[in-house]
């Protein structure tokens, strides 16, 4: 099951992973197609027979731009997430794959070197000696919109504790519905579409031993700054694609 699967990266996912899983869809919007269910998340009247008998979620139901207001964070992308969680603990699904974001750790953007490879001011940088922020660096959000991501990823680690949910958190870098950088962050963090998939179906794939864990999601690219190593251990996820083919 893909909750949000009308959105950018639930429709990326769904062409993606088609051929060769059997999807579930939902989303509060009408678009989508006709694998596309209509379901809001705030309100899930239905959800838990929609999910007698699937085997993983790809929890990706939220207002989904970064610059989301503390009180729609609040009345809709923590709800959405709790409620993708307690079905799912419920129906006693395998894993839950939970979307969260990159700017669960946006601050450290403003300081140097990420704050200058986030402007593409590149005079005197070197990017093989810039330290790459991994997923045990302590958290710094830049936004509501982060805030509600550390709640999931919290509300991941409990599931994951109280009832034995396999659940991973990824930490999805820059993706768009172009598929290229549109700004010179852009250079440093995007999640092409091909990696977008090979990341979440590692995760879907990761050994049953994998409960839980939090992972960078980005692309190969020459300016990267977040730490991919423990997704290549763990899920076995090996990003192929670099924004610079894009200069």
């Amino acid at each position: 099951m893909i909750t949000g699967a009308a959105g950018v990266v639930g429709t990326v996912l769904r062409r993606g992973l088609g051929d060769r899983y059997e999807i579930v869809g939902i989303d509060r919007a009408s678009r989508g197609g006709t694998n596309v269910r209509r379901l809001d998340m705030r309100r899930p009247r239905g959800l838990d027979a929609l999910l007698a008998g699937v085997d993983a979620v790809v929890d990706l139901a939220a207002s989904p731009s970064v610059s989301t207001p503390w009180h729609d964070v609040w009345k809709n992308n923590i709800p959405a997430t709790m409620n993708a969680f307690e079905a799912a603990g419920r129906a006693g699904v395998r894993r839950v794959v939970f979307a969260s974001s990159n700017h669960v750790t946006g601050m450290y953007e403003r300081d140097p070197p990420y704050a200058s490879i986030v402007a593409g001011a590149y005079t005197g940088l070197d990017s093989s000696e810039t330290p790459l922020i991994g997923p045990s660096w302590p958290i710094r959000p830049d936004c509501p919109y982060a805030l509600g991501k550390v709640l999931g990823e919290a509300a991941a680690r409990h599931y994951s504790d109280d009832y034995g949910l396999s659940a991973l958190c990824l930490r999805i870098g820059s993706v768009n519905v172009e598929n290229r950088p549109l700004k010179p962050r852009h250079f440093a963090t995007l999640l092409t579409h091909d990696d977008l998939v090979r990341l979440v179906e590692s995760a879907l794939n990761a050994p049953e031993s994998v409960r839980y864990g939090v992972y960078y999601g980005v692309s190969r690219n020459h300016w990267r700054f977040w730490d991919v190593a423990n997704a290549q251990v763990d899920l076995g996820y090996q990003p192929y694609d670099d924004a610079e083919a894009f200069r």
